[in-house]
C-alpha cells in the first residue's frame, strides 16, 4: 500500500483534485440532464467513476467521469428503453443501469484480456469524423431547452400523438393477452374491458413519451425547431446566452478560474436572485447515493439482450475516450501510463457507478489536464476530486437543485463547441480522399443515424481502404526478374552469365496476405516455358496469413507440374511455420533447397547448375 500511494506530492494533488472537481460539477451536473436521467445521475457518475478510476487505474494524473461522448450514446440507450417502458423511468430504471453495468464489466474484460494496447490502432479520421458527430449532436439537442421549449408540454404537438398514443396502449394489451394464452378474436370482450380501463392521463402520458421521442436527437429536433422558434422563452435564452458568453469571456481574462463554474454561479445567482421566473433542474436527493440492488433482483436476460451491443459500444467508447486522455497525460507528466490497468480501473468505476445510479464516464481530457497544472502528481488527485463532488452533493445538494435548466444548456453548447476535431475538420482540404470519406460518412451517420453502427461502418470502410492499398504496394514493388533483361539487386550481379535465361527470381516485398494474393497468383503465367528454375525471395516478406499461405501453395504446385525447381531464399520464421503447418515444406521444396541468404543459394546453383534443367527435360 505504501508503493501504491505516494504521500509525497499531497500538497500538489490537493490541489489538483480540488481544482479539478470543481470544473466537474457543472459539467457532470449538464451531462445528467442532457442523459434524461437527471443532474443527480451525472454527478453520481462524476463521484463514483472519478474515485473508483483513480484508485484502480493505471494512469496517476487522470480525472475521470461523465464525457460527451459517453453522454451521447448514454442518451442513445436511455431513449431506447424508455420507449420500450413507455416513458416510466421508474421501471425503466433497473434496465439502464444494468447495460451500464454491463458496459463497467466488459471494460474489465478488456483489461484482463490485454486489449488496451490495440486501442491505438482506430484510424485517426474515424476518431475525428465521431467527435465532431458528438460536438453536433450535442449542439444541435441544446437549442431547444436553450430557448426553453419542451415538446411533452406543448399541448398543441402533443395531441398529435394521441391517436398513436392509443394504437400502442391498444398494443400493450394484445402482446399481454397473448403471453397470457388468451386467444384474442375468440374473447375480444376480454380485450374490449381492458381497452375501456385506459384513462385519459395514461393517453396523455404516452403521447407525451411519443413526442419526446419523434423530437429527440438531430432530426428530431430539426424537425420541432420551427415550433420551438415560435415558442421562444426569452429569460431562458437570455440565461443560455449569458452562460455561452461568460463561458469564453472569462478564458480571455484568465484560466486560473474555471469559467465553467464562474458562469454557473454569476448567472444561476442573478436568476434566483432577481427571482426570474425560470425553469430550474430536476431536484437532485440529498444525502448519501442509494444503491440499486433492483439491478440484480429484478434482473432479467432477455430484457438487456437487445442491448448487449450497445453496452460493448459503450465500454469500446470509454476504453478509447479513456486511453487518449491518458496519452495526453502522459506527455505533460513524461510518464508512461498502464493501458489495461487503466480499463480494469475505468470498467471498475463504471460497475459502481452504475450500482449507485450514475452515468457511465471515462477519462475527461480537459479534467486531467487541469488536475496536472494544478499540481496533481499522483491517483490521489483523483479520488480527491471524487471525495469533493460527495461533499458538495452531501452539503449543497438543495441549493444546487435551484440551477436554472437553460444555464446547463449553456454549458453544453460551450461543451459540443469544444468537443468538435477543428485540426481534422481544417485538414479536409489536404487529406487523402478516402480519409476524408471515411471521416465524412461517421459524421453524418453518427449525426443523424446511429453512433454505434457509424463507427463501425468507419472502421470496415478504413479497414478495407486499409487493406487495398497495402496488397497494391505490396504487388507494386514485388516483381519477377530475368537476369539477362533486368537490373539485379546487389548480391545477385554474380550470376552465371549460362543460367541467366533459365533462371527466375521472385521478389516480394511486404506481407503475403487476403489483399495481395491475387497478384501473387499470377507469378506461373509471368515465367516463361524455357525457365526451369524459380528462386522466391522472401527477404523482405515478415508475414503470410492463411490467404496467402494457400495461394502460395497454388502457385508452387502449379510450378512443380510445369517441371520447375524451386527455391527459397531468406523465409523468417512466421511464413516458415505457416508453410511448414501444411507440408508445403518438405512436399513441394524440400529443405536443402531453402536457403539463408542469397550468397549461400547461388554457391548451392553453380554447384548443381548441370541439373537444374534436367528435370524438366
Amino acid at each position: 500500500m505504501k508503493n501504491y500511494f505516494d504521500f509525497s506530492h499531497l500538497k500538489g494533488d490537493l490541489f489538483g483534485g480540488i481544482t479539478a472537481g470543481i470544473v466537474a460539477l457543472p459539467l457532470a451536473l449538464a451531462f445528467g440532464v442532457s442523459s434524461g436521467l437527471g443532474p443527480s445521475a451525472g454527478l453520481y457518475g462524476a463521484i463514483f467513476v472519478g474515485f473508483f478510476a483513480a484508485l484502480f487505474g493505471g494512469t496517476n494524473t487522470q480525472i475521470s467521469g461523465p464525457t460527451a461522448p459517453m453522454t451521447a450514446i448514454s442518451m442513445v440507450v436511455i431513449a431506447g428503453i424508455l420507449a420500450g417502458f413507455e416513458g416510466d423511468v421508474t421501471k425503466a430504471l433497473p434496465v439502464m443501469l444494468t447495460v451500464f453495468l454491463l458496459a463497467g464489466l466488459m471494460q474489465i474484460g478488456l483489461g484482463f484480456l490485454g486489449l488496451g494496447r490495440y486501442i491505438k490502432y482506430i484510424p485517426y479520421p474515424v476518431v475525428s469524423g465521431f467527435m465532431t458527430a458528438i460536438g453536433v449532436i450535442i449542439l444541435v439537442t441544446q437549442i431547444l431547452p436553450s430557448v426553453g421549449y419542451y415538446p411533452k408540454e406543448d399541448i398543441a404537438f402533443v395531441d398529435q400523438f394521441k391517436p398513436f398514443a392509443e394504437e400502442s396502449l391498444l398494443e400493450g394489451i394484445l402482446k399481454d393477452e397473448a403471453g397470457e394464452g388468451i386467444m384474442v378474436l375468440e374473447t375480444f370482450k376480454e380485450t374490449i374491458a381492458r381497452a375501456g380501463e385506459i384513462t385519459s392521463e395514461q393517453i396523455l402520458m404516452e403521447s407525451q413519451s411519443l413526442a419526446n421521442s419523434a423530437s429527440s436527437g438531430v432530426i428530431g429536433s430539426f424537425k420541432v425547431l420551427p415550433k420551438a422558434l415560435s415558442n421562444i422563452n426569452w429569460i431562458e435564452l437570455s440565461l443560455a446566452l449569458a452562460t455561452i458568453i461568460i463561458v469564453f469571456g472569462f478564458k480571455r481574462i484568465t484560466n486560473k478560474v474555471p469559467s465553467e463554474l464562474v458562469a454557473l454561479l454569476v448567472v444561476s445567482g442573478i436568476a434566483y436572485g432577481f427571482s426570474l421566473d425560470y425553469r430550474s433542474i430536476e431536484q437532485i436527493p440529498s444525502g448519501l447515493p442509494v444503491a440499486h440492488m433492483d439491478i440484480f433482483t429484478e434482473f432479467s436476460l432477455s430484457s438487456i439482450t437487445p442491448y448487449i451491443f450497445t453496452a460493448l459500444t459503450l465500454a469500446l467508447l470509454g476504453a478509447i475516450d479513456s486511453l487518449l486522455t491518458a496519452v495526453v497525460a502522459d506527455n505533460m507528466t513524461k510518464t508512461k501510463h498502464k493501458p489495461n490497468k487503466e480499463l480494469v480501473g475505468q470498467g471498475i468505476g463504471n460497475s459502481i457507478g452504475a450500482i449507485f445510479g450514475g452515468l457511465p464516464g471515462a477519462g475527461a481530457t480537459i479534467r486531467t489536464v487541469v488536475n496536472i497544472n494544478a499540481g496533481g502528481k499522483t491517483r490521489i488527485s483523483g479520488m480527491i476530486a471524487g471525495v469533493l463532488l460527495l461533499v458538495i452533493l452531501l452539503a449543497l445538494g438543495p441549493v444546487a437543485s435551484q440551477i436554472p435548466a437553460a444555464v446547463l444548456a449553456g454549458l453544453l453548447v460551450t461543451v459540443g463547441i469544444g468537443v468538435m476535431d477543428y485540426k481534422g475538420l481544417k485538414a479536409i482540404p489536404y487529406m487523402p480522399r478516402p480519409e476524408v470519406l471515411i471521416m465524412i460518412v461517421v459524421l453524418v451517420l453518427s449525426s443523424v443515424w446511429n453512433l454505434v453502427y457509424a463507427v463501425g461502418i468507419g472502421l470496415v470502410i478504413a479497414s478495407l481502404m486499409f487493406m487495398q492499398k497495402i496488397g497494391d504496394l505490396t504487388a507494386e514493388k514485388s516483381d519477377v526478374k530475368s537476369l539477362s533483361k533486368e537490373k539485379a539487386w546487389d548480391d545477385e550481379s554474380e550470376f552465371p552469365e549460362d543460367l541467366k535465361e533459365s533462371v527466375f527470381i521472385k521478389h516480394i516485398k511486404g506481407p503475403l496476405f487476403f489483399g495481395s494474393t491475387s497478384d501473387f497468383q499470377a507469378l506461373s503465367e509471368q515465367i516463361p516455358e524455357s525457365a526451369c528454375t524459380v528462386i522466391i525471395r522472401m527477404d523482405k516478406m515478415p508475414y503470410m496469413d492463411q490467404s496467402g499461405l494457400y495461394a502460395m501453395e497454388d502457385v508452387l504446385i502449379d510450378l512443380v507440374n510445369k517441371g520447375m525447381n524451386i527455391l527459397i531464399v531468406h523465409i523468417d520464421e512466421q511464413p516458415k511455420y505457416m508453410l511448414e503447418r501444411i507440408d508445403i515444406i518438405p512436399d513441394l521444396v524440400s529443405p536443402d533447397k531453402i536457403f539463408d541468404d542469397f550468397d549461400v543459394c547461388l554457391d548451392w546453383i553453380k554447384s548443381h547448375k548441370l541439373e537444374l534443367c534436367e528435370k524438366k527435360k
